[in-house]
């Protein structure tokens, strides 16, 4: 079970250059509480101080144009799981104040941009705990993989990231950065599961597969951006998903560590507390 003094966040952390994500188990389930029925218990308990941490962290940006925000970064290959957590994680609180977006394939109008436009448009306000369903760092990934760009140009998008998270930082942003790595095998079982049940038809992209082809490219991609852009600041953590529900528990477990971290508190009110007390006892 993760004590006090052994936070899951510093478990998971991604190491520093050089990073080999293939010598990671991506079966492991480091600091669980049990297995998974024990685990999944440990949602309740979580799901219940989430929430009131995330009320208020909204509550204070309902006033305050300054208030903190945080942002959630999910990056991971197709089935690892990226809209699972969005569903069992980020389900456990209040909607109203959560911004989710998914980033797609550019539209003509964002690659008339440079490629960090979209997504300072789909940045969180303040208060709001925003989750990135894939992100800034598809334009190291697929553009590098896919050969979209020319190598000098995604090679100095490392940078621009770095620069581009120090600023979110410092403007009150607490980013959480989650790699969820899942095997080839696992994938394989998933993707075969999505065309065994007409009900997952929805899910599969006959695209998965090229990309798929491309697995050892993408490993190196990944290595080369968990490496290059890790700063204190804005953490990777590198999340074992071959099992859904140690997945879903490790990632309500890092948010849950960073927004203790955040020392929340309900905002004060900004009248007479007394006075308007008075007023209702002869409303």
């Amino acid at each position: 079970m993760v004590k006090d003094s052994l936070r899951l966040s510093d478990v998971l952390r991604c190491p520093q250059a050089p990073v080999n994500i293939n010598t990671i188990d991506t079966g492991a389930t480091p600091e669980a509480p049990g297995g998974k029925d024990k685990t999944v218990k440990q949602f309740e308990p979580m799901a219940e101080e989430l929430a009131e941490l995330q009320e208020m962290l909204f509550a204070r940006g309902r006033s305050n144009p300054e208030a903190r925000r945080v942002l959630v970064i999910l990056q991971g290959l197709d089935t690892a799981g990226k809209g699972g957590v969005v569903r069992h994680v980020f389900g456990l609180v209040d909607p109203q104040g959560i911004h989710h977006h998914s980033f797609k394939v550019p539209t003509d109008e964002e690659l008339k941009h440079d490629f960090l436009w979209r997504v300072r448009k789909a940045l969180p306000g303040p208060g709001m705990l925003g989750v990135f369903d894939r992100s800034h760092y598809e334009d190291v990934l697929v553009a590098r993989v896919d050969k979209l760009v020319n190598e000098k140009v995604w090679r100095q998008r490392y940078d621009l990231i770095n620069e581009f998270e120090l600023e979110l930082a410092a403007n009150g942003y607490d980013i959480i950065k989650c790699f969820l790595h899942v095997s080839a095998e696992i994938q394989k079982e998933r993707l075969k599961a999505r065309l065994d049940n007409p009900a997952k038809y929805w899910k599969y992209n006959p695209a998965d597969l090229d990309t798929r082809s491309k697995w050892p490219d993408y490993m190196d991609a990944y290595n080369d951006l968990l490496g290059k852009c890790n700063p204190d600041i804005a953490p990777w953590y590198i999340i074992p998903s071959d099992h859904k529900w140690y997945r879903n528990w490790a990632v309500a477990r890092i948010l849950l560590e960073t927004m203790r971290s955040m020392k929340l508190t309900w905002p004060p009110a900004d009248f007479d507390v007394d006075q308007e007390k008075q007023r209702l006892s002869q409303a």
